[in-house]
């Protein structure tokens, strides 16, 4: 049987809202690297595109596998596709890959659906001979991902939850912040999860002196740093995350700007969502 490029070939729900698939893309497949992500489309007429990093891929199988948290119009339906379905695009590997290097003990963070990006890199700065701990943090047990994935391969794996129901009850901030003052002092920390989250581990490990590499998802169209969409400041210049990130000198980002830029457009989206959701709802009654 010949399968079509760009076909779901496998999907599984993690959680309430967060989904993982396996999808037939050879070329990407082939030449990913850690850190790297894809731009897919649903529909190729009124499609909206969107990033998503590829969380792990299978050269012999000729599939990437990606995880994301339906959340929006198009991951809510990308949510809805069944095994089988065909994406309209799918574009990649874009961005520049993980610098990974032997620097000693690695700390790595994630935060909720972030922890899928992560999950590759953590596992290639262990494979590169480093000593790894992993934070994994969630609002909730029924939200942590990955769990046995981390500890497959983690010196030291850390959960935890806003509610206290799986792991510690503390913010991911917290044991990063033990760590930083302990002997087992970090070399370097990579974060990725919520804007605001990976604000707040930056400033936890800058008294120290730890650097931080964090991995930016802001609004893309293009992929190419054309439109300008992912623009933000590094350091006081102009970056474009798409073809200058995703992964950039935590202690550079200018957090704020970023945040700002996101909610930007808050309104349009939550319409789109409540349009969305109403015709759902017609088509159940019917």
């Amino acid at each position: 049987m010949t399968i079509k490029p760009y076909t779901i070939l496998y999907k599984e729900q993690l959680s309430a809202s967060v989904f993982l698939m396996r999808i037939q893309a050879p070329h990407i497949a082939a030449e990913r690297q850690p850190g790297q992500f894809i731009l897919l489309s649903i529909n190729h007429e009124y499609g909206e595109r969107i990033p998503l990093t590829i969380a792990d891929a299978d050269t012999a199988e000729g599939s990437i596998t990606i995880i994301f948290q339906a959340v929006g119009f198009t991951t809510k339906q990308l949510a809805q596709l069944p095994v089988g379905a065909e994406l309209a695009v799918l574009v990649g590997p874009l961005g520049r890959p993980t610098h990974i290097e032997k620097i000693g003990h690695v700390v790595c963070v994630g935060g909720g659906v972030g922890v899928a990006p992560l999950h590759p890199i953590a596992k290639a700065f262990k494979q590169a001979g480093n000593r790894l701990t992993c934070i994994l943090g969630a609002r909730s047990r029924e939200l942590i991902i990955l769990e046995k994935q981390f500890t497959a391969f983690a010196d030291e794996l850390i959960i935890c939850t806003d509610d206290g129901s799986a792991g510690r009850k503390a913010l991911v901030t917290e044991p990063l912040q033990e760590l930083c003052q302990s002997a087992r002092k970090p070399d370097l920390a990579v974060a990725i999860g919520p804007p605001v989250m990976m604000k707040f581990c930056v400033e936890t490990v800058r008294p120290h002196d730890v650097p931080i590499v964090v991995s930016l998802n802001t609004i893309m169209v293009d992929g190419t740093g054309m439109c300008g969409g992912c623009r933000v400041t590094v350091g006081g210049e102009t970056k474009f995350v798409c073809v200058d990130g995703p992964e950039f000198d935590g202690l550079k980002v200018d957090f704020d700007g970023m945040i700002r830029r996101l909610q930007a457009y808050r309104p349009q989206e939550r319409r789109m969502d409540e349009e969305h959701e109403c015709k759902l709802s017609k088509l159940e009654q019917r």
